[in-house]
């Protein structure tokens, strides 16, 4: 199965189970960028429940412009926010510590646009789950897309995802388990049992 999907903001565990799963990866990189979706925004388990990150974007619904060539609005502090936000949240979680060096790059260099921050991303969760997959990008957007999978769905943030099996998270006991959130909550509460535990799902999507 070659899966088409969208390079998102710390992708949710949806999107990596078809990273995992796949014989190959193709990254959608052609579109006009939409708003309300998960391409810069994550979804981690807070204090208080679920959080939602946002990288802000310079972005208006008047000119559609490339996903490519959406900047960040780096006049905000949003990286030292998330920073803080996922300390807060999984300082506690088993892995924390060992996965958050390879994570602060990404909230300390200077990125201009969302597309390149998020294929770093990428890049980084692959590097440090040690995955052997190198992802194509595409060239030219198709609608129907020939001889892919086509996971694109998964960008939008009401797409249903049915059977994620739970596992332990850091709140849990107070707020029960929440699927579906950003791979960071897999990473950092499943270290590296997080390949297998994606490799063990058989998700429904619509």
């Amino acid at each position: 199965m070659n899966a088409l999907i969208y390079p998102t903001y710390f992708p949710n565990i949806a999107h990596f189970w078809t990273v995992v799963n796949a014989d190959t990866i193709t990254l959608e990189v052609s579109d006009n960028y939409q708003k309300q979706s998960y391409r810069n925004r994550t979804e981690i388990y807070g204090a208080n429940g679920k959080l939602a990150l946002t990288v802000p974007v310079s972005y208006t619904q008047k000119n559609r412009q490339l996903y490519k060539d959406v900047k960040i609005a780096n006049d905000e502090q949003w990286q030292l926010l998330h920073l803080k936000s996922l300390q807060s949240a999984y300082s506690m979680s088993p892995f924390f510590e060992y996965y958050i060096d390879d994570l602060m790059p990404l909230f300390e260099a200077h990125f201009k646009y969302i597309l390149d921050f998020n294929l770093k991303c990428f890049e980084v969760l692959l590097n440090s789950l040690q995955l052997d997959i190198l992802p194509t990008k595409t060239t030219i957007f198709e609608k129907e897309p020939l001889y892919k999978t086509d996971y694109r769905s998964l960008v939008k943030r009401n797409s249903d995802v049915k059977h994620i099996i739970p596992y332990t998270q850091v709140f849990t006991e107070k707020h029960g388990f929440i699927a579906n959130l950003s791979i960071l909550d897999l990473v950092f509460n499943e270290g590296p049992n997080t390949a297998l535990y994606l490799k063990k799902l058989n998700l429904s999507i619509d």
